[in-house]
Formats: C-alpha cells, sequence, structure tokens
C-alpha cells in the first residue's frame, strides 16, 4: 500500500455492525455497508450479526470487490455455566427469557472461520435453551483458535457481572475468557450516551489496566446515521411487539448509527489507544472467506466401478429398456430397430461425454438413486421439468419420463458445455410423502451431511405498510385502505415508492394525514429488509462431509431438519451441490384418484395414459378442466375452447404461452392452426424449426436453434444467449446481437 493510500484511509474501522440479517434488527443493507465505508475511507468492515452468519459469505464477496476489507465475525450469546456463579446468574436464573449475554468474535484465519461455522451451528442445533441460540462456555473453549474476542461491553458476560454488584465474578469471567483467548481478548468499550456505559467503563478499564488486556472501541451500528433512526425504532417495535409511544419499552439512540472515523476518534479523544485498536484487529483478520468449486459427494457403490462406469452401463441398460417400451414398434424388423436407435445412441454417447469431462456421474446416480427409491416405495414422482428434462442420460436412468428426441429437447440447455455451472433438476414428489424421500437421502449419506435450504422473507410494500401502521398506532380501517392502495400483482410486485408514483389517492392520502406521512415515510426507509427466515420449499443440499464444515446449520422451528444459513445462491458458492425436491400437490391426487379407480375393480397406470385419446381432447375443447392442473383457470379455459386441441403439442404450447406477454401470441397460434391466417416464418430458413408452431417462437429451444441455423451458433453458444434474453443485460445483448448479425449476414441473410 502507498503512503498516500495508507494516509488517506480513515484511523479508525467499525468492528459491531448489525447488518439487515440481524432479522428485525439491522437496518444495514450489506450494499449500504460498501457505500458507508467508501464515504468514510474505512479501509475495513466488520459483520457482526446477532447469533448467526447468514450474511457472511455474501459480505466476503461484496466487499472485497469493493476493495473493501471483510471481517467476519458473530455477536454470539453464551451461556457460560456454573465457573461464574454469582448474583449475575442468579438473576438470569430467575428470567429465562432474557437471553444470555453475549460476546464477540471475529475470525483471524481460516481456522478462526471454520470454527465460527462450527459455533454458531452448535448455538442453533444443539441449544435446548428457551431464550434462543446460544453456545456453552466448555464449546467456545473448545473451538477458540483463530478466534478473536470482544467483551460485549455491558451485553457481555463481564458487564452482566458488573451491573450486578459483583465484582469479584466479572473479574474471575474475564480472567477466563482471556485463558481461552490468549492475547486474542480485548476489553470493550462504548459510547451511545447510555447510562449503563458510564457507569461500567470505569470498572472496564480498571481491569484493563490492572491485568493488562487491551481495549477497543466500538459503536453498535444498526442503520446507518440519525436521520435512519426513527424508521429504526419503528422497527424494533416490529420485532418487539411494541408501540412506538410505549415509555417502557427497550430504545436505543440515535448513535447507534454508522458513525465517522473522525466522529470516533473525537469520541474516544481521551483513550486513542482504544481507537487504534480497531485498526490492529482489523490487520489481524486479513483473511476472508471465498466460493469454492461444488463438490459433490461420493456416490456409494460397490463391486469396484468407478462413478463414470456405473452411469454408462446403467444409461445403457436403460436406454434398451426405453427403446422397447416407447420407440420400437412390434412389427420393426432389425434393420427398422437399428435405424430408430442410432439418433439415440448417438445422443447418448454425447450427453456421457460432456457429463464425464464437466465431473458430474456422481449427480446423475445420485438422482436416480433416491428417484429410483421413491418409485420401488409406491411414491409418485413427476415425470420431470425444466430443463433438465432435455436430457436423454436422464430419461435412460428414469430421473425423468420424457424422450427428449420426441419433443425435440436440447441437452445444451440443461448442461451446457461451454459454461461449467451445475445440473439442477426439478424433482416433483407426492406432497404427502417427499418427506419420506428426504428423510431416505439423509439415512443415505449421514443426518449431519444433508439439510434444507434457507430463505428470508422480506418487508415489501403491503407488509411494511401494516407492520408500522400498527406500531404507530394508527386506527386499522386507515391502514388497511392504504395497503389496498397498493397494487397486488405478484407476477410485477410494486415497491411502495412506485405504488406512490402511479397512484395518486395514496399520495393524497401520504399529504392529507400526518400520522399516514409518517407512516408512509417510515415505511419507505424500512421496506426490503429481511423480516423473517424459513425453510425454501425444495432445496435440499448433500455434502461429502458434515456441512458444518462448509456452511453455518441453523434450525427451522417447524422443522427438526438442518436448514444452511446461506441462502440458495450462496450456499452453492460454499461448494454445496443443491438438488430440488419439490411437493406437488397434483401427483397426491392423481395417487388417490387411482387409489379411487382400483376401489371400484378398474385399473389405470399413469406411465402408459395414451397422449392421443379423441375423449380428451374433445373435453379439453369444451374447457372442461376444472381441477386439472395448470389448465383450470378462467382464462385458460377460454383459451382452451379457442384452440379446441388435437394433439399433445397443442397443450404444450399454450401452457407456454398462458404467460404475461407471450400470452399475447394465443390469438396468433389459434387463427394460423384453423387456418384463419397464413403461417409466416421469420425467414425460410426457419420454417423447419417452427413449422410446429405455425410460426410462432414459443419455446426456449427454439431460440437456440434458431441461432444455430441461422447465425452459426454451437448449442452451447445459444444457451449462453438464451440466458442473456433471460437476463436481459444489455451489455451482453449488445455483445450477442452484434454476434448474431455477423454470423447471420455470413449465411446470407441480408442486413435489416
Amino acid at each position: 500500500m502507498s503512503n498516500r493510500r495508507r494516509s488517506s484511509l480513515a484511523p479508525f474501522v467499525h468492528l459491531r455492525v448489525h447488518t439487515a440479517y440481524s432479522l428485525l434488527e439491522g437496518a444495514l443493507h450489506i450494499k449500504d455497508l460498501v457505500q458507508l465505508a467508501q464515504a468514510h475511507a474505512m479501509p475495513a468492515v466488520a459483520m457482526t450479526d446477532s447469533a448467526n452468519l447468514f450474511g457472511a459469505l455474501e459480505f466476503s464477496e461484496t466487499l472485497a470487490a469493493a476493495g473493501i476489507q471483510p471481517i467476519i465475525g458473530i455477536t454470539l450469546p453464551v451461556v457460560m455455566g456454573g465457573q461464574q456463579a454469582g448474583p449475575a446468574d442468579d438473576a438470569r436464573q430467575k428470567s429465562p427469557a432474557r437471553v444470555p449475554p453475549c460476546l464477540v468474535l471475529l475470525a483471524q484465519n481460516e481456522t478462526g472461520y471454520r470454527n465460527l461455522l462450527k459455533l454458531v451451528s452448535a448455538a442453533h442445533l444443539e441449544s435446548a435453551d428457551d431464550r434462543g441460540p446460544a453456545v456453552t462456555l466448555d464449546r467456545l473453549a473448545e473451538r477458540a483458535d483463530g478466534l478473536i474476542c470482544l467483551s460485549g461491553a455491558q451485553e457481555g458476560p463481564i458487564g452482566e457481572r458488573l451491573l450486578a454488584g459483583n465484582a469479584v465474578g466479572a473479574e474471575t469471567c474475564a480472567d477466563h475468557l482471556a485463558g481461552i483467548f490468549p492475547g486474542r481478548f480485548y476489553i470493550e468499550l462504548q459510547r451511545h450516551g447510555l447510562a449503563l456505559e458510564e457507569r461500567l467503563e470505569p470498572e472496564f478499564l480498571k481491569l484493563a489496566f490492572h491485568h493488562d488486556w487491551p481495549l477497543v472501541a466500538t459503536n453498535q451500528c444498526y442503520f446507518s446515521d440519525p436521520s435512519m433512526y426513527e424508521a429504526h425504532d419503528a422497527l424494533r417495535c416490529i420485532a418487539g411487539g411494541h408501540y412506538v409511544a410505549d415509555p417502557d419499552r427497550p430504545r436505543l439512540t440515535p448513535d447507534h448509527g454508522f458513525k465517522s472515523a473522525d466522529e470516533m476518534v473525537e469520541l474516544f479523544h481521551d483513550i486513542p489507544e482504544a481507537v487504534r485498536n480497531t485498526l490492529v484487529i482489523a490487520r489481524r483478520c486479513a483473511w476472508r472467506p471465498q466460493p469454492i468449486a461444488p463438490i459433490l459427494p461420493s456416490f456409494s457403490a460397490t463391486g469396484g466401478e468407478t462413478e463414470e462406469e456405473i452411469l454408462r452401463r446403467q444409461a445403457a441398460e436403460g436406454l434398451r429398456e426405453r427403446l422397447e417400451a416407447h420407440v420400437f414398434a412390434p412389427q420393426d424388423d432389425g434393420t427398422a430397430r437399428k435405424e430408430k436407435a442410432k439418433p439415440y445412441e448417438e445422443r447418448l454417447a454425447y450427453e456421457l461425454d460432456i457429463i464425464t469431462k464437466m465431473g458430474f456421474p456422481g449427480y446423475f446416480l445420485i438422482v436416480s438413486d433416491f428417484i429410483r427409491w421413491a418409485k420401488d416405495h409406491g411414491i409418485p414422482v413427476g415425470p420431470g421439468r425444466g430443463s433438465g428434462a432435455g436430457s436423454l442420460v436422464a430419461w435412460a436412468l428414469r430421473i425423468t419420463d420424457l424422450d427428449p428426441l420426441r419433443f425435440s429437447l436440447l441437452f445444451e440447455r440443461f448442461l451446457n458445455p461451454e459454461r461449467v455451472s451445475m445440473p439442477d433438476f426439478d424433482i416433483d414428489f407426492c406432497q404427502d410423502r417427499r418427506e419420506e424421500v428426504i428423510r431416505y437421502v439423509q439415512d443415505k449419506y449421514g443426518r449431519d451431511r444433508v439439510a434444507q435450504i434457507i430463505t428470508f422473507g422480506k418487508l415489501q410494500a403491503r407488509a411494511v405498510l401494516r407492520d408500522v401502521g400498527r406500531v404507530m398506532q394508527q386506527p386499522y380501517p386507515v391502514t388497511d385502505r392504504l395497503c389496498k392502495l397498493v397494487p397486488n400483482n405478484p407476477a410485477d410486485p410494486k415497491t411502495l415508492a412506485e405504488a406512490l408514483a402511479e397512484e395518486p389517492r395514496l399520495e393524497a392520502e401520504r399529504r392529507s394525514d400526518p400520522l399516514t406521512a409518517t407512516v408512509i415515510d417510515r415505511a419507505l426507509k424500512l421496506e426490503g429488509l429481511y423480516r423473517h427466515a424459513s425453510t425454501h420449499a425444495a432445496g435440499v443440499v448433500i455434502g461429502d462431509r458434515p456441512l458444518d464444515e462448509l456452511v453455518p446449520l441453523y434450525r427451522d422451528p417447524r422443522s427438526d431438519m438442518p436448514v444452511t444459513q446461506f441462502n440458495m445462491k450462496w450456499v452453492e458458492q460454499a461448494g454445496l451441490v443443491k438438488f430440488d425436491f419439490l411437493g406437488l400437490k397434483t401427483l397426491t391426487v392423481l395417487a388417490r384418484a387411482v387409489d379411487h379407480v382400483k376401489e371400484r375393480g378398474g385399473t389405470v397406470d399413469l406411465a402408459h395414459v395414451p397422449l392421443d385419446d379423441p375423449a380428451t381432447f374433445a373435453l379439453l375443447a369444451r374447457g372442461e378442466t376444472a381441477g386439472v392442473f395448470q389448465l383450470e383457470s378462467a382464462g385458460m379455459r377460454a383459451a382452451l375452447k379457442g384452440l379446441k386441441p388435437d394433439k399433445f403439442e397443442d397443450i404444450i404450447a399454450l401452457v407456454a404461452l398462458y404467460r404475461p406477454g407471450p400470452m399475447d401470441n394465443i390469438p396468433v397460434y389459434v387463427n394460423r392452426k384453423h387456418g384463419l391466417e397464413p403461417v409466416e416464418y421469420p425467414h425460410p430458413m426457419l420454417e423447419e424449426i417452427l413449422a410446429e408452431t405455425y410460426g410462432v417462437i414459443i419455446y426456449q429451444e427454439q431460440v437456440m436453434q434458431i441461432a444455430q441455423v441461422m447465425a452459426g451458433y454451437s448449442l452451447g453458444e445459444a444457451d449462453l444467449l438464451r440466458r442473456a434474453m433471460g437476463k436481459k443485460i444489455k451489455e451482453e445483448m449488445d455483445r450477442q446481437r452484434a454476434r448474431f448479425v455477423e454470423g447471420a449476414v455470413e449465411r446470407g441473410v441480408e442486413r435489416a
């Protein structure tokens, strides 16, 4: 670092920051921290959320990308046990709902970070305390390596004992912690203007000077600056179930924001070493977690075969069975069978080579194994959906029940050889028995190696208005009226700011009533913060080692199964592989229908239901589809009556078209099908690709094939184009446009 760069950096860094991942407690998005740190020239910032590491990897990557050193930490409740029994412990026992005292732990290195993962996971999974997640002092001592410990100021165990008048117990506690963290224990000082802080500071200083323990100055940051204080105060009331006007509720101060270094230097001008030590600690915590490549669990097998050998053998055997059951006709002679089998065998060899080259044989075997187990135990499994249906290997292994060649589905959309990313099967199970499949996976791979994935609910426009209106004691009818003025379209959700811009009545309400104005202004500041954590409906991760060696774990109170503290995006970047176990009610309904038919002496084999039954198409053409999955809405039933489908491909096309935007093409598709308007193609060379859909581009596979035929893309390149179109990133679209036009011109297509 140059001398100029060093001199321009702030002489203080924040080591006690609560982000929005401190649910209903912190009001700082991680991106806000980047801006704040840059604005104040702070070279580093620590994230110390309350009893969680929800945002650790996101924080690490986001700050590092902005040139700011991330320090990974946690504010962790610790049950001190019997070592320091005294008045503080007695008081705590009489108040079972009181949160245990907290220590601040900061990761110095990889060992420290791994210990943080273990500690916070144990706090959630092993704590039987009704006061929330916490670890014992003994567990903390086992996992202290690589960690710096801050004493927690007045909220820590030392401060708690001092407040209870137990100075001896406080000194014993501090000495014990200093022994657990030799050379890594700091007495923490805070000056938010609270009476407790003023009362305790002389005692903290006496302990530090007597034992030669270093001091560190911190400011607990829950929000950006004093202008955010009142909104954050409302957030705390939402969390605690209080009214803002309640005089006896817990409160913070406007000083619990992200202060500048100059403010902190001035605030602690009499103890400058406490400020300097923030930089010392930052230099000691130079390590950060980074994304790692996916780590697949090994597929357990017997016989000495490799995963590749098992996959190739099972896929070849499965394909032969599929061809016999679904492709070969009874009258086919040897030549005909060989001719029909050729494209399947070529596609299988192509896919297997790519799967092997990309290192995913184990993934396919794992998915095939638990689907096979489910089917063997009578658990209904969906036929397959999403891009995974484009894999012939998946069809051969009975992961899916769709022939990708028959339906012109492309493997590259599922697994692109030109873009290394994990395969991702969306697998539907009977809603009532999905948990049985997950339990099978837990038993096979180990309960400590399987977990579901966390997801976070946000304070969205209507919800944040209701919450703020309630704690501000706004009359319910008024709050309800305001909420109903906010558009509620899940397909196109509006922010509160957008609703104010688009709905004049909402803005008029804001101008006409001071309380309404206050509610809306505070709601605008809180919108988008995380409100709660829950479990993702489908995602499950399987590791090759205990999961708490890679990610922190959490316990959803509604489930006995561990949950990752990282969400879907970040759990994969932490090296874990995601499998989707979706519970689909329709499969449950179908299973019950089959049982009812069986009770009446009939039999139905859902795997062999004909797709060309005239009576079924007649029923669909009449719109009699109440209760039929994806075809039951009033709009869809009207579309069916107009379309009058007479082939299965019509139903596929209608389901694909029936969504905002593409549904504008439904009349075109219907009219062309029935000869009411001519079939037209954007270019003659696209006729073969678009003939099935009467010249209308409906499927992503068609987009990829068009790029291949018209512009010379490989299917791998075409998949990148498809992804770019979906994400609508202008720079990437401009690049793809130039590539497409150049390729098309080379193939004789005239420029427009």
